[in-house]
């Protein structure tokens, strides 16, 4: 949606995303499984709502919590990406933007913001995780979604202007 690269591409893309996410969670379980008492059950790490969230939100606050933390990340990727952006800046700009979002949504949902992580770890976890896997699938994809439009509509247009000084605004 904001024009990156081709629409052909997002289905592959997606799988791809996808795999990585098994994998890196398969290493993680292998790594977790080489303690004594590891039992294998448990959310390990997924994402959740109501008696599944960290702190025991609902789920709207769920929606609303990963919808805006993905809009914002991905204005964050695409702004230190784009050409006007000082060359070099775009991972450090990336990773304290992801760092607050965790801060911020770990407590709620044990932070999403993308869908081939939340399905990774709910592979490994128990059942309750596949089961509000949707939720973490639907909500990244709304925020990145708005995320582009509000990058293309106010930010993409080769300057940044305040709202008010873009006649195409009003």
């Amino acid at each position: 949606m904001a024009g990156k690269f081709a629409w052909k591409d997002f289905i592959p893309y997606v799988i791809a995303q996808v795999i990585g996410g098994a994998l890196g969670a398969l290493v993680l379980y292998l790594i977790a499984s080489g303690k004594a008492d590891f039992s294998g059950t448990g959310g390990f790490a997924s994402n959740g709502f109501g008696a599944h969230s960290p702190g025991k939100f609902s789920l709207t606050a769920a929606i609303i919590c990963e919808v805006v933390m993905t809009a914002f990340f991905l204005i964050i990727i695409l702004g230190s990406t784009s050409k006007l952006a000082p060359p070099g800046f775009a991972p450090i700009a990336i990773g304290l933007g992801l760092t607050l979002i965790h801060l911020i949504s770990i407590p709620v949902t044990n932070t999403s913001v993308n869908p081939a992580r939340s399905t990774g770890v709910a592979l490994f976890a128990d059942a309750w995780a596949l089961q509000q896997l949707w939720v973490f699938w639907l909500t990244p994809l709304a925020g990145a979604a708005i995320g582009a439009v509000l990058w293309k509509a106010l930010l993409s247009d080769g300057e940044i202007k305040p709202v008010l000084e873009r006649p195409d605004i009003g």
